[in-house]
């Protein structure tokens, strides 16, 4: 028996029960998680933003130990610690075939096929996001997991798995900041507190932080932020005088909606750069004019987890980690148990805090 937070149907509250695992089968694992981080995508799944068939078990960004291995599995051992991976790439299909594993057509396969039952009456679960990680343990593909580098606490490393690999991603990848330009981080939650340690260690400058929460610019700054912009009416003109006049070289988007996509994109200056890194609805339209669009010569560009390959990242990251450059307990300001998920949902939506851990 394993206790597990239960999406009964989309909308519906979460509630703590026991889920029966099985075995698991050729070219999968079982994990024991260690913690397992509440991301707004976990909010965005269970209120129907995102799709995923329910019942669910959902939490994507975890970290454990493998505890067994099915058939056919050589990459991972019991006793190894690992770190799941949500968009593990098949390497096969069009986009793989040119290196853009973030965006793998079979990515999200796991999440339409039922893994557990509830013990209660056998119903069958779908795993949220092919990971389940509101659990004590679970079972993936063992493409999945992620080998943990050695020297990086296994409860922390359970933000790897998405904060921060979309985080670091953003600036890396996506953006690809260079030392010495100027980046503005919309939103100070669990990712864009990594964004803000990522632009830090590319040697950005000045790093601005804005938020619609005044107490998140102690946080901001400790995370590598110069400077902390209330979010609202002006927003984008104070940016521009903390630039000299001209708007930052990089904007990072990381709370997905409309209005805060469109500040961020002229908040740069001409020739800037926006990734939005925020999932927001359909309802969420942002609009343009044709003459701004040719006149400011921006660039606005979507980042799926960061526009990473996460087997290639995150040794580089656990080096930082290693370091002390990056600091994981950093981004966190709650750390919690299962039932705590929903508060911690409550909280990303009234905008307190960074990211909560859930703590096995």
């Amino acid at each position: 028996m394993v206790r597990a937070a239960v999406l009964p149907a989309v909308n519906a509250p979460l509630r703590i029960a026991e889920i029966e695992l099985p075995e698991p089968g050729p070219g999968q694992v079982r994990v024991r998680l260690a913690a397992a981080g509440v991301c707004h995508s976990d909010l965005s799944l269970s209120n129907g933003t995102l799709r995923q068939p329910a019942p669910a078990v959902l939490g994507h960004e975890g970290a454990g130990t493998v505890t067994a291995v099915g058939p056919e599995v050589t990459a991972v051992a019991a006793g190894d610690r690992v770190v799941l991976n949500w968009a593990p790439s098949c390497g096969d299909c069009h986009f793989c075939g040119l290196a853009e594993p973030w965006l793998c057509a079979r990515s999200g396969a796991a999440a339409n096929v039922p893994y557990a039952t509830l013990a209660a009456d056998g119903s069958a679960l779908y795993p949220g996001v092919g990971t389940a990680a509101f659990a004590e343990e679970t079972v993936v593909p063992a493409h999945a997991v992620l080998p943990l580098p050695d020297g990086v606490p296994l409860t922390d490393a359970a933000l790897l798995g998405c904060a921060v690999l979309t985080g670091w991603g953003a600036v890396h990848h996506s953006a690809r900041v260079r030392a010495g330009e100027s980046v503005a981080v919309y939103g100070a939650g669990g990712v864009g507190l990594a964004t803000l340690q990522a632009a830090r260690i590319a040697g950005a400058g000045p790093i601005v932080a804005v938020d619609v929460s005044p107490e998140k610019e102690e946080l901001a700054r400790a995370a590598g932020a110069t400077e902390f912009v209330l979010s609202g009416e002006g927003t984008a003109k104070r940016i521009r005088e903390l630039t000299g006049g001209y708007g930052v070289d990089v904007a990072v988007e990381c709370v997905g909606r409309a209005d805060t996509i469109r500040t961020a994109w002229s908040s740069t200056r001409r020739g800037g750069r926006t990734t939005v890194v925020g999932i927001g609805g359909q309802e969420q339209q942002v609009t343009f004019h044709a003459l701004e669009l040719f006149y400011f010569g921006r660039t606005l560009s979507g980042c799926v987890y960061g526009n990473s390959d996460p087997a290639r990242d995150l040794p580089v990251i656990a080096g930082h980690v290693r370091s002390g450059a990056f600091d994981l307990g950093a981004l966190v300001t709650d750390r919690i148990g299962l039932e705590g998920i929903p508060a911690a949902f409550e909280a990303m939506l009234a905008g307190r805090g960074g990211r909560a851990l859930i703590v096995f």
